[in-house]
């Protein structure tokens, strides 16, 4: 950071309160306190998140020159959060300009040609409240101002009542144009912007991450976060605002995370942080270590693709402060780990999607190394049915972004029933998963900007087997010589993954008879049944291709029926204790006449069962064997399959139709 570089901090009310010049030493300092640990990689900086639907992006501007390329380009990285609409509102000479389209950033891009401003917002929209449609599009107005919102309003329909009987009239179906108008409201009897925002903020019951400009401030901008992420950008020539890092790397690294209960008044050369009550407070500006690099395609053609072929870094980088050590310390996951594991009698894991599918494996890998029993609830469901709590039960909430609110809204629930000792699997160190637990491990995964998770899931496994390991330990169960062995099975995984990486041309093969098919039938035994049905989940989240998976042993009490020559049947095959049952059920499938894929490994020999079957039985026998980490090494071939049958079938890879990146909301 230049040693020049100022903030400025002013009131509610714009007045400048007090200048600081923070040096270079004091930011570069504070970055060298944040590395300690398992947050050395700085994964706070990220903002990604978790996997499903129903987030938004914003980008937000005050600057010297014309933001409208930069608000247009934060869009294009943010697409990734949503992407059935985009819009944008400019504040030039006095006058408020908006446009908006239904559909992709390019198709904004087309109508915002030739506008220029200095101050703007931007939104990408992903459809809670009303269909995708431009007068659904954010921004939406109200008496000069123009308001982008992330989240949702729990009591719009009690504010839109109020504000229709005091005459505003709503051309949209989304609450978000309550807040405008409440806004638009407020200014009637408190004219500052900043303030009538914050009043405005009182009344909302729900999740939001807002920016709000007005037409007659054309150098200002005010943001403001309960739940959804947002970020403040601090540049050379102006003030930035946007749900994550990388919409903002094109013009500064200088970033400031809001916290809960933030409002933010922007100004070209100056800025402020308050709260809800009025007070300021003062957040310290961080370097992110990403650079534009990081979240650009390079020679990929798809994000997903850039991220399978990160796994193996991914891996290395989550793994680092456990592989280089000697032995493992139940420090990895907080200072009161240790406590935690010894007095725990049981594991309950709380999860969505394929963070859900992690908690499987790690269920297998916690009862068999940790001797310890564990169940997994999906979180969605947790909380809504009459569960018996365990005080001394070890509950463990993962989440890629830690903002997905049916886990956190789990995690609250489990503490409710007292619940104390908790432990968040995340890859964003400042999320609200993160904070609301006790203990936490941050994995390393960097951005995932592809809606099907890809190096989140690996990175989430490999966390989870550590703390079976740290369990272990801490419950006397985990011999030194087993300790060795395991850490030395880990530091060898990342190699391992880039050796699986080299079966990409036999999976584009596969893909080649697959891409036709409209089912798919997916099968495991024990801890890769929930390979199988993350395997299965990556096919049809990005191919549209139906796919199931069962464990195999339940395909005579009903899949069987549904399997013939159309039916192709992938399945998980490790060279472990359950092959010979597994080879079984497989001899039942080619009964029925289905075709075979089967991901094997180092002297399985399945294909010799069928020395006259080649044209419908395909056996990958996997370079290596993972050992009790197979589980991650069989997973990345099946993200391949899906990736290449998706590529074939030309469906949107990165963008997959009526999914995003996070469930912010229920």
């Amino acid at each position: 950071m230049r040693k020049g570089w100022k903030a400025a901090y002013f009131d509610a009310r714009g007045c400048i309160a007090k200048r600081c010049r923070p040096s270079a030493e004091t930011v570069s300092g504070s970055l060298e306190r944040h590395v300690a640990g398992n947050v050395r990689y700085n994964a706070r900086f990220f903002g990604f998140d978790d996997k499903g639907s129903i987030m938004c992006g914003i980008v937000a501007a005050t600057a010297a020159g014309n933001v409208v390329p930069l608000l247009l380009e934060g869009l294009r990285k943010l697409e990734y959060r949503g992407y059935d609409s985009a819009g944008l509102a400019l504040v030039s000479n006095g006058r408020l300009e908006r446009r908006r389209a239904a559909g992709r950033v390019a198709e904004l891009a087309a109508r915002a040609e030739g506008l220029a401003a200095t101050t703007g917002i931007a939104h990408t929209r992903w459809a809670t409240h009303g269909v995708s449609a431009e007068h659904n599009a954010h921004p939406h107005i109200s008496a000069g101002l123009a308001v982008v919102h992330n989240g949702i309003i729990e009591n719009y329909a009690q504010l839109k009542a109020e504000l229709v009987a005091k005459g505003y009239v709503f051309t949209s179906d989304t609450d978000t144009e309550s807040i405008a108008h409440l806004i638009a409201e407020q200014r009637k009897t408190n004219p500052d912007l900043a303030e009538a925002v914050r009043l405005a903020l009182a009344r909302l019951v729900g999740a939001y991450a807002i920016a709000v400009v007005a037409a007659e401030e054309p150098e200002r901008v005010v943001v403001a976060r309960e739940g959804p992420p947002l970020l403040l950008g601090l540049g050379e020539d102006g003030h930035y605002a946007a749900s994550d890092v990388s919409a903002l790397l094109q013009v500064t690294r200088r970033i400031i995370h809001l916290e809960n209960g933030d409002l933010a008044d922007l100004r070209p050369t100056r800025f402020c942080i308050f709260r809800q009550d009025g007070a300021r407070v003062e957040r310290l500006p961080l370097l992110s270590p990403l650079s534009a690099d990081a979240v650009e395609l390079g020679p990929y053609r798809h994000y997903m693709q850039k991220e399978i072929f990160e796994q193996p870094d991914a891996l290395a980088n989550t793994l680092e402060l456990a592989s280089a050590a000697q032995s493992l310390n139940s420090g990895l996951f907080g200072a009161q780990a240790e406590d935690f594991f010894r007095s725990t009698d049981a594991v309950l894991i709380l999860a969505c999607g394929t963070s859900n599918h992690a908690g499987m494996v790690a269920r297998d890998w916690i009862e068999e190394i940790a001797r310890i029993p564990a169940r997994v609830e999906i979180a969605s469901e947790y909380r809504y049915r009459n569960s018996v709590p365990n005080p001394r039960a070890l509950v463990v909430a993962i989440s890629q972004s830690g903002e997905t609110a049916d886990t956190l809204a789990a995690l609250q629930h489990a503490r409710s029933l007292g619940h104390t000792m908790t432990l968040a699997v995340c890859n964003v160190p400042e999320s609200a998963i993160v904070r609301e637990a006790a203990l936490r491990f941050i994995t390393r995964a960097g951005p995932e900007i592809g809606v099907a998770s890809t190096k989140a899931f690996v990175t989430q496994l490999v966390a989870l087997f550590l703390l079976a390991l740290a369990l272990a330990k801490a419950k006397g169960g985990l011999t030194a010589a087993a300790e060795a062995e395991f850490l030395e099975t880990l530091r060898h995984l990342p190699r391992a993954a880039q050796n699986v990486l080299a079966v990409e041309a036999e999976i584009s093969a596969w893909a080649q008879r697959f891409a036709d098919k409209e089912h798919a039938l997916f099968l495991g035994r024990g801890r890769h049944y929930p390979i199988a049905l993350e395997g299965a989940l990556k096919l049809k989240e990005i191919s549209y291709i139906h796919a199931e998976a069962y464990p195999a042993g339940e395909l005579k009490h009903g899949p069987l029926a549904l399997v013939d020559r159309n039916m192709p049947v992938v399945a998980v095959a490790p060279n472990d204790d359950l092959l010979e049952k597994l080879k079984a059920n497989l001899k039942s499938v080619r009964a029925r006449g289905g075709e075979l894929y089967v991901l094997a490994e180092p002297g399985c020999r399945i294909e010799e069962a069928y020395p006259d079957e080649r044209e419908a039985v395909h056996v990958l026998a996997l370079p290596e064997s993972g050992g009790p980490l197979s589980p991650i090494l069989h997973a990345i071939p099946l993200q391949l399959l899906a990736y290449h049958v998706a590529l074939i079938r030309g469906t949107d890879v990165d963008k997959p139709r009526n999914l995003a990146k996070s469930v912010t909301v229920e």
